[in-house]
């Protein structure tokens, strides 16, 4: 029978709805799982299903259990819902009629039947108890003799459920869809040139994907959770690549049983073993001694790595292993499902990428779009996938980093801790070399132009390969994705190695959070009012989880219903911040993608990014074009340079003044015929002309009577001015020769492009100098 019926409309409003309303889904309570809840036990159940239904007023059982009591005995009941008592009563097994029960004998005791409650009994139920989802109820059974009611022979102690829950897969998809239209939407919007409306539309999508994944690492924690914060933060487990798909279980499987590894089977023996998802403190369910608790512990680890499937007693299922437990996957399949999907993810990128470049050239082959449209992207869209390849490993950083760290742990087989190095490895030193690349980038850019931004977002491949780690923050704050990446490094750590306790998870990450929120409020890094305000606020969230992290471990001893009501209160205020950035990333993409100038919507950065900001087809390269061809030496020009190697970008040092080492013959024999790269026949030449004060010496020289035996000298090709041009290489001027380099009056040199021409007076003398030279 399926009780639960999923929520049809895709929106997080409508599951907000369904809180405040009634479920149309059947009414019932249930419950799957028997646990003992007092030191040495006589009664013990490895199943317990049973089932009640207020329609027909009945209870169905179905329990398989060992007891070790003998006599007629008594049953004192205790339903406690969110930590408060509603209903306790003392039941006589005899007169309810239970097979087995009266009396009862030592051996195994199988039990299945219904049984019939009064109206006055189910009139204790309050209504809401069958429509308030994930019910935060138990109820609690001491066994006592007959014969001697003040001696407790067993404690057995059950959950209760409605079959509601706020753990929708509508929910998943309703947020993994917006996210990514965010994160398409600020691709598309970057390849059109609006840098601004991509910068912040990428901004807002990867902190919600933060925020997502800081969900899902709350439910990832030891810590015992209420149910209605277990099933929320199970909403966002597909952002940590848990995803259940029964094909790939049955690959991960074979996969582990292939390398050596012993595959666990718990979702196989469900039958014959009750499985706890804890939600309570263990030293809350009962007065248990350590040393049950240890023995319990032992035993579910070995039930856990057991591959046999005829297995028997119960499972306490806590932190991650809970979290594969509800997902429907195996916890020894855990890491190889998570690692499978972030490769399945990368690849699925790089399709996506060379197929728009294909469709892009097709499309402006077949003229179905204009050759200008996404320019930058067909001319450089291999750096550009760099880029993105680099943004999906940050994306996918703290997935990995606990999966990885947690299957070192585990060991589950060699070859997945072999994977678990490599991607740990490979993931952090990547990332960690990224940052520091930024860093010596804005450096070099700090030195040279007293600004971070001019190289950043200056030079194309910079901006396309690394501007993932820092476009989201001010040019100032480029430093900022060092703090980032520790920040996520330390967390996975914690959430990784302590799934032995809770508590310790809980203080971690209460202090980890509190450091992040003081440096993100005092440093402000991102890069305007509105990404800032943003941020902050999920920093604020994220602190205020934890905080209630630290009451769920129970360290404050406070009543059951105030953890109830505080689990609760983090559904509702984590509900209505995730609808908020939810719409406000809804609407900036829209806008992104309608808007015929979405850049108009976002007021210019203060750090003056957007006059940096060139696209990489219309560098306006002429003037060195100009000094190479009037060197002779094309083959020191170079165009369009990757970043791999920092002395090979444009911007720096080593091209803004280039040493060229293939110089003319000239340079190394001064009496050697120099080249001449300026043809005076030209239209060009004759239509200027020379300067007048050139004009008026030839007109000198034309008159001595000694002018026809002087070889008067080209001086454009006299070796001792050619040398000058290596003053060039030195200089830090802009122009192709120095300012008082008579090479400026080149004809062919426009004048707009001498933005320091030679005065008239220096010009003057140098052709004076050389009448009197040659005089």
């Amino acid at each position: 029978m399926r009780f639960v019926r999923p929520i049809a409309p895709f929106s997080l409003v409508t599951l907000l709805f369904f809180l405040l309303s009634n479920s149309v889904a059947e009414r019932l309570i249930e419950s799957k799982s028997l646990n003992a809840c007092q030191d040495n036990s006589s009664f013990t159940a490895s199943l317990f299903n049973v089932i009640f239904t207020p329609k027909n007023k009945t209870i169905t059982f179905d329990i398989v259990g060992v007891s070790s009591i003998q006599g007629n005995v008594s049953f004192a009941i205790e339903v406690k819902a969110y930590g408060y008592s509603v209903v306790k009563r003392v039941l006589d097994p005899c007169e309810m009629g239970l097979p087995g029960m009266c009396p009862m004998s030592t051996g195994q005791i199988d039990i299945l039947s219904n049984i019939q409650l009064e109206d006055n009994t189910i009139n204790q139920i309050p209504g809401i108890a069958y429509g308030v989802p994930d019910l935060d109820a138990n109820v609690k059974v001491i066994i006592n003799a007959t014969a001697n009611p003040d001696v407790s022979l067993a404690c057995v102690e059950a959950n209760l459920s409605n079959g509601q829950t706020v753990d929708q897969k509508g929910v998943g998809w309703v947020t993994a869809v917006i996210a990514g239209l965010a994160l398409m939407a600020s691709a598309v919007t970057s390849g059109l040139g609006y840098s601004n409306t991509a910068a912040h539309v990428a901004s807002n999508a990867l902190s919600l994907f933060g925020y997502f994944q800081a969900q899902a690492i709350i439910g990832l924690t030891a810590v015992p959770l209420p149910p209605i914060v277990q099933s929320w933060t199970q909403n966002f487990q597909w952002t940590m690549g848990i995803i259940h798909i029964k094909f790939m279980q049955s690959i991960a499987t074979w996969y582990q049983k292939s390398t050596g590894g012993t595959p666990a089977s718990l979702l196989n023996s469900l039958t014959t073993t009750s499985v706890q998802v804890e939600k309570r403190s263990l030293s809350a369910i009962g007065k248990r001694s350590t040393e049950h608790t240890l023995k319990l512990a032992a035993r579910a680890f070995e039930l856990s790595k057991r591959a046999d499937g005829s297995v028997s007693g119960s499972y306490v299922v806590r932190g991650i292993k809970r979290v594969a437990f509800r997902a429907g996957i195996e916890s020894t399949n855990l890491f190889l499902t998570g690692l499978s999907f972030f490769c399945i993810f990368i690849i699925l990128t790089i399709f996506c990428v060379v197929l728009f470049k294909a469709y892009c050239e097709v499309a402006i082959k077949m003229r179905w779009m204009k050759s200008d449209k996404f320019q930058d992207f067909r001319n450089g869209w291999f750096v550009v996938l760099k880029g993105i390849m680099f943004r999906m490993v940050l994306i996918g950083y703290p997935q990995m980093m606990i999966l990885c760290l947690w299957e070192f742990t585990q060991v589950d087989s060699p070859a997945e801790v072999i994977l678990a190095i490599f991607f740990f490895f490979g993931m952090t030193g990547t990332l960690a070399w990224a940052a520091m690349k930024v860093i010596r980038i804005a450096k070099r850019s700090v030195e040279m132009h007293k600004n971070p931004a001019y190289i950043l977002y200056s030079d194309p491949a910079a901006l396309n390969k690394w501007g993932f780690l820092y476009v989201q923050f001010r040019a100032t704050a480029y430093y900022f994705i060092l703090p980032t990446l520790t920040y996520i490094f330390i967390k996975s750590v914690f959430v990784a190695f302590g799934q032995n306790s809770g508590t310790v998870q809980a203080i971690a990450l209460l202090l980890i959070e509190a450091f992040i929120l003081i440096g993100a409020s005092v440093i402000r890094p991102w890069m305007d009012k509105s990404t800032n305000s943003f941020n902050v606020a999920i920093a604020v969230v994220n602190f205020l989880n934890t905080i209630f992290l630290l009451v769920f471990t129970d360290m404050f001893s406070q009543p059951g219903i105030v953890t109830g009501v505080m689990g609760v209160i983090f559904f509702i205020y984590n509900a209505v911040f995730s609808l908020v950035l939810l719409i406000l990333v809804l609407i900036a993409t829209v806008y992104a993608i309608i808007r015929q100038n979405p850049d108009s919507r976002y007021q210019p950065m203060s750090d003056d990014r957007a006059s940096f900001i060139k696209s990489q087809t219309q560098l306006t390269t002429e003037l060195d074009a100009l000094g190479v061809t009037a060197r002779g030496d094309k083959a020191a020009y170079k165009h369009n340079l990757d970043l791999d190697d920092d002395n090979e970008s444009w911007s720096t040092e080593s091209v803004r003044n280039p040493v060229y080492q293939n110089l003319p013959a000239s340079d190394t024999n001064p009496r050697a015929p120099s080249r001449n790269n300026y043809d005076q026949q030209s239209p060009a030449y004759q239509s200027r002309g020379p300067s007048p004060a050139f004009q008026d010496n030839r007109t000198k020289q034309a008159t001595s009577p000694n002018y026809s035996e002087i070889n008067r000298p080209n001086w454009a090709e006299s070796p001792g001015l050619q040398d000058r041009t290596r003053v060039y290489n030195n200089s830090g001027s802009n122009l192709p020769y120095p300012d008082n380099y008579p090479g400026n009056l080149i004809p062919d040199y426009s004048l707009e492009r001498d933005s320091s021409p030679t005065p008239a007076s220096n010009r003057t003398k140098i052709n004076a100098r050389y009448d009197s030279k040659f005089d």
